[in-house]
């Protein structure tokens, strides 16, 4: 969705996003990368005949950098989650960009191993909630949308904030049982900070964290300060639902 939003604001006027699939084998370094394993690979290719990328190519997955070069919308964070996206898969990205237009070539390993069953999924029953408030503290609206949506639906009384500091400015006139807390709010204090200062007021207040980022520092320092699980996102109902079902029982 990033990459798209991208392609489609590189755009003036009309023009054309090509969304494609294929499947390659590579059998030579790529651009950027001193090594890649030999092998088959699935590419998800999203190209644009837009103006191109200004800058630097080689800074463009840097978080914020986007955002202070090309002035789009959203946070800047979106070429950086990508990134961390594909890293996750131990996939590669290629990059090409001129005045004709930018395409972005996503490489995922492939494997011919038989699969293994996955395990059954959890019943509902087993994370639904009973009314307990939550607290989702969140910069992106529609991520609010999202998590407060999931977490009503599963029977908990869910509220949201925009920031950190409106997070403790909440917690300093109401109480609730956990907060979901974004780890990354670029327009305020992030998320170990607002956590710091929400365990003075409240000593031992519940708490999960969610990010579209791999763990990082920030994330182990929240939780050797009493923060419970980490989950990635993007929010899905049955891994919100355990974490926070999870945390709750502790």
């Amino acid at each position: 969705m990033n990459l798209i939003t991208n392609a489609s604001e590189a755009i003036e006027g009309s023009g054309t996003v090509t969304i494609s699939t294929t499947n390659q084998y590579v059998d030579e370094p790529l651009k950027g990368y001193e090594e890649v394993r030999i092998g088959e690979y699935a590419v998800l290719t999203v190209s644009d005949d837009g103006s191109g990328i200004p800058g630097d190519l080689e800074r463009i997955f840097e978080p914020f950098y986007t955002k202070k070069v090309m002035g789009r919308s959203g946070t800047g964070l979106g070429l950086a989650v990508v990134w961390n996206t594909v890293q996750d898969h131990k996939g590669y990205i290629d990059v090409k960009s001129s005045e004709k237009g930018t395409v972005f070539e996503l490489y995922f390993p492939v494997t011919r191993e038989e699969v293994a069953a996955e395990a059954g999924e959890v019943p509902l029953e087993d994370y639904l909630g009973h009314g307990e408030k939550i607290l989702i503290a969140d910069d992106e609206e529609r991520q609010r949308e999202i998590a407060c949506g999931m977490l009503t639906k599963l029977g908990y009384n869910a509220e949201a904030v925009s920031s950190g500091e409106e997070a403790i400015k909440y917690l300093k006139e109401k109480q609730v049982d956990l907060i979901v807390l974004d780890m990354v709010m670029p327009k305020g204090i992030n998320g170990r900070e607002t956590y710091e200062e929400i365990i003075k007021i409240h000593p031992g207040q519940k708490a999960i964290i969610a990010t579209g980022f791999s763990k990082t520092r920030e994330v182990d320092l929240t939780q050797k300060l009493g923060a419970g699980k980490y989950i990635k996102k993007p929010y899905i109902l049955e891994k919100i639902g355990l974490a926070v079902k999870e945390e709750l029982a502790k």
